[in-house]
């Protein structure tokens, strides 16, 4: 089941959640276990894949067929257990050829077992050798690994390392209905707090992922689920109560309701996304945190079909990007995102800037956000695009911010991956002033 999704990843047919799901669901007596089991295979081996990629081309003299690459994802699978876990080397082969009968692939039982076998013969020769090869001992594309080197050439490699790692679990706590304290204090005593950090005064991060039902006040909606990082933007956006307020690409609703728990009092929130499934989850997450918003399915791009032209005091534009920021909770981005995409992204990153910079009022803040850490779609959109709004000023950061932004940026500030155990995401802040 690892190596079906993984190979859906490789070969650009999904994403590795909808891969995943589609595998669990065709299996009906598929146990709680094993599909845990399944999921921790396939999201370590996509963290790994481009150093068991380098192994697999070493150990086999011809490559595979077209129609058998798919056992290059089960041997990927096969290699991240001989490596990554603690299970008897026997049996991570034995059960790897077995993969590939399940795969219909049983020609290819004992190119398998010789690839596996050989490996552990040369470990030693074969990892360092890999070691010796950037996007091997990286584990991410080369293509992505020069475009680190490009934007953050004293950063690039703590940038590569972040993306490598397991991504920690972040809560962000309703600071309205209860104080950090005190929530804290509520835990079960199998739940450690791992940190809650000063700069982020809602967040608590645990030291090992916690099922969101054990988390006191979560039905309720007085904790959610979201990364530190991500959590600076309502800070930044600073509604008051009376605004008009729009999330422009509010799925799955995290920001959304964060504004909302931020500015208790009346506010006009519209929370638009172009995606009816992905607006489910956020009148669910609205229904969970017992806010309201007006969500509707609408297109940025096309505001005629949803818009009634009253302009808005604040706009959060989170918008569409590459997701280099967040490669540690999403492995896939790394083989799912190609050089090619980048500068599609960001012509389009600019046209809602513009479209979205018309429904503000004069005297009105626009947030522009990404968790990516390309300037290409950062601070170069952002300065193509005050080239163009002679009436947009950019907005200056906290000093607490500013001081865990890397830099230095001409414009908007960037968290890069890894500081202070955050999400990467890069922040604009401009004010609309009268022309």
């Amino acid at each position: 089941m690892a190596a079906r999704a993984i190979d859906a990843v490789l070969n650009r047919r999904s994403n590795l959640d909808t891969a995943l799901a589609k595998e669990e669901a065709a299996v009906k007596s598929l146990s709680e276990r094993d599909r845990m089991l399944c999921r921790a295979l396939a999201f370590g081996t996509l963290r790994v894949h481009e150093r068991n990629r380098f192994l697999i081309s070493e150990l086999m003299t011809t490559p595979f067929r077209r129609r058998d690459r798919i056992i290059e994802a089960l041997l990927s699978v096969g290699l991240f257990a001989l490596t990554e876990s603690h299970r008897p080397s026997y049996a991570v082969v034995s059960s790897t050829v077995d993969g590939a009968v399940e795969l219909g692939r049983s020609p290819l039982r004992g190119v398998v077992n010789a690839v596996l076998r050989r490996f552990l013969r040369e470990r030693d020769t074969l990892m360092a050798a890999a070691e010796a090869v950037d996007s091997a001992r990286w584990q991410h594309p080369d293509w992505l690994l020069q475009a680190f080197k490009q934007d953050w050439p004293e950063d690039w490699q703590n940038i590569a390392a972040a993306g490598n790692e397991q991504a920690p679990m972040w809560l962000r706590l309703n600071t309205q209905v209860r104080s950090r304290a005190d929530w804290v204090q509520t835990l079960p005593v199998d739940i450690k707090v791992a940190d809650a950090p000063e700069n982020f005064p809602a967040a608590v991060r645990l030291e090992a992922p916690a099922a969101v039902d054990s988390l006191p006040g979560f039905s309720s909606g007085s904790v959610s689920v979201q990364d530190a990082g991500a959590q600076i933007a309502a800070g930044l956006l600073d509604c008051q109560p009376g605004m008009r307020v729009l999330d422009a690409c509010a799925a799955p609703g995290g920001k959304t309701g964060h504004i909302l728990e931020l500015c208790p009092d009346p506010v006009d929130v519209i929370a638009l996304d172009k995606v009816p499934d992905r607006l489910v989850r956020v009148q669910e997450n609205l229904d969970r945190l017992r806010r309201s918003a007006t969500v509707i399915k609408g297109d940025l791009l096309r505001s005629e079909a949803w818009w009634n032209r009253e302009p808005f005091d604040r706009i959060l534009l989170d918008v569409p990007c590459s997701a280099t920021g967040v490669i540690r909770r999403h492995p896939d981005i790394r083989f799912l995102r190609q050089r090619g995409d980048i500068s599609k992204l960001a012509a389009c990153q600019l046209k809602m800037l513009n479209a979205a910079w018309k429904m503000l009022k004069v005297g009105g803040s626009l947030l522009y956000v990404t968790c990516s850490v390309l300037r290409a779609e950062n601070e170069q959109v952002i300065g193509d695009f005050l080239a163009l709004q002679t009436d947009a000023i950019e907005q200056t950061m906290t000093e607490t911010l500013t001081a865990l932004m890397s830099g230095p940026l001409k414009h908007g500030g960037q968290l890069l991956p890894g500081t202070a155990a955050t999400d990467g995401f890069y922040y604009a802040l401009m004010k609309r002033e009268s022309a």
